[in-house]
């Protein structure tokens, strides 16, 4: 590892990506390491809010991975428990969590109205027994009976009428209500004092559900935590629902939340979907370095690794062969800029800094599980582009006459992103680039552990632009759009607002087909990409290792393991 690291430093020094000394880089340093640009909105570590947040870029384009051939020793199937790496969740409450490394899990806890295909994302049908509507604003949704949760409390509609009513609920303050602001009797923060009137129960497994506008891709979003069902417990001690939830999908807890060591889940044994776990338990083992993860996953201390550093993907493609998985992914990393300050208001500022950033020399020394980054909507999404937008391509001349006419930055330029997450070396280099064509002297870094680092951005704590990546929480360019730019969405941690932007997401929301939907998300984006409050950096694909502990290990475009389909080799 250390002799790579020697290596790719060599190559970033020829490149003129990597700073020759590093003497003005001060704040709150994280070590470089070999570590993958990963760590979801849904914010991706990637990001997820409301979109994942992750810590991830995306790559070229590739199906979906979906397992191996298994071991020739041994046999797979029902049986046996096996570890994954993950990151501590910011939250394991679905009214609450927002992000990558706890939707992972959660998604193993729970099981809501549907699920998405592995390979093409589309919505199926999972507790749902039918989701119909005539008009796309009134919707009559059907659950299959005799579903319980794992304390044996029975799901009705009424269930999913109180659990999305508590989610709603100000004096509750849930991080995902904004989910729910098109249901009829909610405000623009998705709230609705003493319920909505837009939930109605028909009967035990009927309700319906009203909202404001016509919004043809509403039940895309259903397969997201926010609307799964919850009990009673939930709402009526959410702290310790937190520790140790319940929910109804084919693993339970086996022991509260051991924060910054493991989640443990087993096998639900009254699972009543059909897509029942594999494996008797899991255990989701939290790392703070993908460096360390990585090490353990070399040594055959560790199952699966979702999330292999870049530098390494070639080595780790040779050493693990067919259990070396790559998968595209929907995550596009982005730096986004604190608007709140004055001078970042100034537009053709940022221009001038995404202009200035050779997206591809850094993809080619660094990140090689991503490229460019030519517009916000990723290549697994309907709606995307593949035309460079104008501002988002390497001009430094360009980028040298904008930045002298705003101005320039008030000095020292702070620059941040979330730590332990392989985020440092790029980061490095994009700081070089903005030394080499922008003239800023003084540079500085500044970064967090993802949860705490998403708190800083929920208080606009940010003092520079600062590092996100987002994965989508359901196939839909509207799920890129809303979610991180509307005024009032909760990831919208740069403060932007523009009522023309706004205005043409929720017409392309109330269209009455997808293909003119898209049409005007386009438009919307357009106007994004012309004021550029944030620069997308990279659209990244997913490396994953397993061990020859585990088969069938597959990896969904969302960049989430399916926990259930993995089998344990016996």
């Amino acid at each position: 590892m250390r002799g790579m690291h020697r290596k790719l430093a060599v190559l970033l020094l020829a490149l003129g990506l990597f700073a020759a000394a590093c003497s003005d880089t001060g704040g709150d340093v994280a070590e470089e390491t070999d570590a993958p640009d990963t760590g979801a909105a849904t914010e991706a570590d990637t990001g997820t809010d409301t979109g994942t947040e992750t810590p991830a870029d995306t790559g070229t384009e590739e199906t979906p991975t979906e397992g191996d051939t298994p071991a020739e020793t041994g046999t797979e199937g029902a049986g046996g428990e096996f570890s994954i790496q993950s990151g501590e969740p910011e939250f394991l409450h679905p009214a609450q969590d927002a992000e990558s490394e706890g939707i992972q899990i959660l998604q193993s806890l729970f099981t809501g109205l549907v699920d998405y295909d592995a390979e093409t994302s589309e919505p199926v049908n999972a507790m749902a027994e039918s989701i119909e509507t005539e008009d796309s604003q009134t919707f009559t949704i059907t659950i299959q009976d005799g579903w319980t949760f794992h304390n044996g409390e029975p799901i009705t509609a009424q269930t999913y009428v109180d659990s999305w009513n508590y989610v709603m609920d100000p004096a509750a303050a849930n991080a995902n209500s904004g989910f729910f602001t098109d249901i009829e009797g909610t405000d623009e923060s998705g709230l609705a004092e003493g319920g909505a009137p837009g939930l109605a129960v028909v009967d035990d497994t009927t309700f319906t559900v009203a909202l404001k506008e016509p919004f043809s891709a509403w039940p895309l979003r259903l397969g997201y935590p926010a609307f799964f069902p919850m009990p009673a417990e939930a709402a009526s001690d959410p702290d310790g629902y937190n520790e140790n939830p319940i929910g109804n999908g084919p693993y339970m807890m086996s022991e509260p939340w051991a924060h910054d060591q493991y989640v443990r889940v087993e096998r639900f044994p009254d699972y009543t979907g059909e897509d029942a776990g594999n494996a008797d338990s899991v255990e989701f083992r939290i790392y703070s370095e993908i460096n360390t993860a990585y090490t353990d996953m070399q040594a055959g201390n560790l199952d699966i690794l979702q999330g292999v550093p870049p530098e390494q993907a070639q080595a780790a493609e040779t050493e693990f062969g067919d259990a070396f998985l790559r998968t595209e992914s929907s995550t596009f990393t982005y730096i986004g800029f604190p608007l709140y300050q004055e001078q970042w208001q100034n537009v053709d500022l940022r221009r001038a800094i995404s202009l200035a950033i050779d997206r591809q020399a850094i993809t080619d020394a660094i990140l090689t599980n991503s490229r460019p980054a030519e517009r916000i909507i990723p290549p697994v999404v309907p709606g995307h582009r593949e035309e460079l937008c104008e501002f988002c391509g390497y001009d430094p001349e360009r980028a040298a006459q904008l930045y002298e006419a705003a101005g320039g930055v008030q000095e020292p330029l702070v620059l941040w992103f979330n730590s332990g997450a392989g985020h440092e070396l790029w980061m490095e280099a994009v700081a070089n680039q903005l030394r080499q064509n922008l003239g800023i002297q003084q540079i500085e870094f500044q970064s967090q552990e993802f949860a705490e680092y998403l708190g800083i951005g929920d208080a606009n704590g940010y003092t520079g632009p600062f590092r996100l990546g987002w994965g989508m929480d359901y196939p839909s360019p509207q799920n890129y759009l809303q979610p991180l730019f509307f005024t009032e969405a909760d990831s919208n941690r740069g403060r932007y607002s523009n009522p023309e932007f706004e205005a043409l997401v929720l017409e392309g929301n109330a269209a009455e087909d997808q293909e003119e939907a898209v049409s005007l998300y386009q438009q919307a984006e357009d106007i994004l990409l012309d004021e550029l409050p944030v620069v997308p950096l990279f659209f990244r694909d997913s490396f994953t290792v397993h061990s020859e502990n585990v088969t069938n290990v597959i990896v969904d475009t969302f960049e989430r393991v399916r926990i259930s389909e993995v089998q344990v080799v016996q």
